[in-house]
């Protein structure tokens, strides 16, 4: 790590200071820190790898501080956050045999698809709706499925998190957002265990991110639980919005050979 010079520990800082704020919000910053990383000049699977580490100190802060505030009940929510990690276990252990292709044609299709839902969803706050599923079926479902992409690929988990706990769990906006971070963090932590095991964690940047990480999330979760869904939901469609963009943009997305642009 001695020749990473002090500019790019510190333009990687503020990179995932950025992201934590954002994605302790609305999701998305792995849309954030992995371009910064590579961009950095970090290779492409360590880039993974330590996007994961610091991405803990993320989830967990924005955890703890809702958590705080009464918004997440630890005890009911870690069997689901369990299941989370053990998804993403799987989910980072089978990478090689994923069409990773699939993945990147259909994500900013279906991140469009959650912004015009959450877009036109009328009487959407922090007030819980019906639930349509029970949290023990929601943790054997949505948990463990989102977790696995994570583990596969990663950026957008969050907002799949949160659509999941609205229109499944019936989860108002806040709670949404809170218990999408617990889920976050536990999916984290499947993927790095496994990046840990392939020894692709550069562990001194990583910690560097992960404390800007920690701050971003500190600062957006407190927005966050200052003003509701009145921020969370435009931020989560703009969010949505941008990170397609961003993926569609992307010269080596599929699906812009497939429909030949």
């Amino acid at each position: 790590m001695t020749d990473i010079a002090f500019q790019t520990f510190l333009f990687l800082f503020f990179a995932a200071f950025t992201a934590g704020f954002i994605d302790s919000i609305a999701g998305g910053g792995g849309l954030i820190t992995i371009p910064a990383l590579l961009i950095a000049g970090i290779p492409p699977l360590e880039s993974l790898g330590t996007n994961k580490l610091q991405g803990m100190f993320g989830s967990a802060s924005a955890t703890i501080a809702y958590a705080r505030k009464g918004h997440v009940n630890l005890k009911k929510q870690l069997p689901m956050a369990a299941m989370a990690l053990l998804g993403s276990m799987i989910g980072a252990s089978i990478t090689t045999f994923v069409p990773g292709d699939v993945l990147k044609a259909f994500m900013p299709l279906l991140l469009i698809a959650i912004a015009v839902y959450f877009a036109v969803k009328p009487n959407m706050s922090d007030v819980d709706s019906h639930q349509r599923i029970s949290p023990f079926v929601f943790g054997l479902t949505f948990a463990p499925l989102v977790g696995m992409y994570d583990g596969i690929f990663g950026p957008g988990a969050g907002s799949f998190y949160m659509l999941s706990f609205v229109a499944m769990a019936g989860s108002g906006m806040l709670k949404a957002t809170a218990h999408t971070k617990l889920l976050n963090f536990g999916s984290n932590i499947g993927a790095f265990l496994i990046f840990v095991f392939n020894g692709v964690i550069l562990w001194k940047l990583g910690i560097v991110m992960g404390i800007g990480q920690f701050l971003g999330a500190q600062t957006g979760s407190r927005l966050a639980m200052k003003n509701g869904a009145k921020l969370i939901k435009p931020l989560l469609i703009v969010t949505c919005v941008c990170l397609a963009g961003k993926l569609l943009l992307d010269p080596t997305n599929p699906l812009r050979v497939w429909i030949g642009v």
